[in-house]
């Protein structure tokens, strides 16, 4: 089955294994990387450098939980999108109607001090409204991805060998995603200066999410029963929580903080994958078992058996999950435990209506077939 680049990231290919590790969930589900005090958390704290601040999208899912970290920490909000979706979803919040490609009037004659871009994939809308906000603002934080990177090396630290534009006319996102967002990143780059910064994330997780490539392990583990714990034991699995990424952006706006930052979690350290699932399964009160299913065996079937979050550590990919963040760490990056992602990533979909919940596939018969299968072989 052929898969553009930006499919490949957004899905999983299932991999090897051996035996289950009854006890892995313990430090899963009690590791804490966030510093507690006595007057709240930075999600709740009132800014040093509260200022006005410019959203471009701001309505889908990661734009909201920018603006709820932004009002909460006294920031001024505007936000600039098309007005299209989620249209009434902060009503108290000022919103100027428009469109990147070619209709940036409402942002000229307006000042801010900050500028987060959620919405840029095309390097020529992102130097158009870069350009034009750039005597206007203080500045300008881009979104980007960590799909600028080459995947095939060990790990990815910020300074790791991008990939390489083959066709840089070229505007098609589903074709060149990252090879774009490379090209929005200089672009950035060049017009602000140090007054620019970049944030390249990896899978975004939590409340919202429509993706579901978080939100489906939660869900199948709740179901219980059988699950398939798909590959090697100790291959890591890398996510960001939504609300940890907006604080991070948030803190990167207040303290004046330019230069290009990895944002993925769960922890500095390598989270592997018989630690994320017996973390995920110390939240659910369901009887549920792990069958680690070796990746050949699952790359072998027809069609190929993937799973979110599970990359191949071996090959051209195995960079994928390998992404370093000590440096956004060393920034400001927190991040939440894992338990407490799972646990309120389920509840809000457990909430959801059911025509949304209907739309995750946890592929039950599927998955039947395959311990069937793998245990009769």
């Amino acid at each position: 089955m052929t898969m553009t680049r930006r499919e490949f990231a957004g899905t999983s290919l299932a991999a090897a294994g051996a035996a289950a590790l009854p006890a892995a969930g313990a430090a899963a589900s009690t590791r804490e990387t966030r510093p507690s005090t006595d007057s709240g958390s930075p999600a709740t704290a009132r800014a040093p450098r509260a200022g006005r601040l410019l959203i471009l999208g701001g309505t889908g899912f990661i734009g909201p939980h920018m603006v709820r970290e932004a009002l909460a920490r006294g920031h001024e909000v505007t936000l600039f999108n098309r007005g299209r979706s989620n249209p009434g979803l902060f009503p108290g919040v000022e919103t100027l109607i428009g469109d990147r490609d070619g209709a940036l009037d409402a942002l000229r004659g307006k000042e801010w001090d900050y500028v987060i871009d959620n919405s840029g994939y095309v390097p020529r809308l992102v130097r158009d409204s870069a350009t034009l906000l750039r005597d206007s603002v203080g500045r300008y934080l881009f979104t980007s991805t960590g799909s600028v990177y080459d995947f095939d090396q060990d790990e990815l630290p910020e300074d790791a060998r991008l990939l390489e534009v083959t066709d840089p006319e070229s505007e098609d996102v589903g074709r060149y995603y990252g090879e774009l967002k490379v090209m929005c990143e200089e672009a950035v780059q060049e017009i602000y200066g140090d007054r620019g910064t970049v944030t390249r994330l990896h899978v975004v997780a939590g409340p919202g999410d429509p993706t579901d490539r978080f939100t489906y392990w939660p869900v199948r583990i709740h179901h219980g029963g059988e699950v398939i714990a798909p590959g090697d034991m100790d291959n890591p699995v890398q996510f960001i929580d939504v609300r940890d990424l907006a604080e991070f952006c948030m803190h990167l706006l207040e303290e004046g903080t330019g230069g290009t930052f990895n944002v993925a979690g769960p922890a500095l350290d390598r989270t592997r994958m018989d630690e994320f699932l017996y973390g995920i399964r110390a939240t659910v009160t369901t009887p549920v078992s792990f069958t680690w299913v070796d990746e050949d065996f699952l790359r072998n079937r027809e069609p190929p058996a993937r799973f979110p979050l599970w990359y191949s550590h071996r090959g051209p990919t195995r960079g994928l999950a390998q992404v370093r963040s000590h440096r956004g760490v060393e920034a400001g990056l927190r991040f939440r435990p894992l338990a407490v992602t799972a646990r309120e990533t389920l509840d809000w979909f457990l909430g959801e209506p059911e025509e949304r919940r209907t739309q995750l596939q946890l592929n039950l018969e599927r998955d039947a077939r395959i311990l069937a299968d793998w245990k009769s072989r």
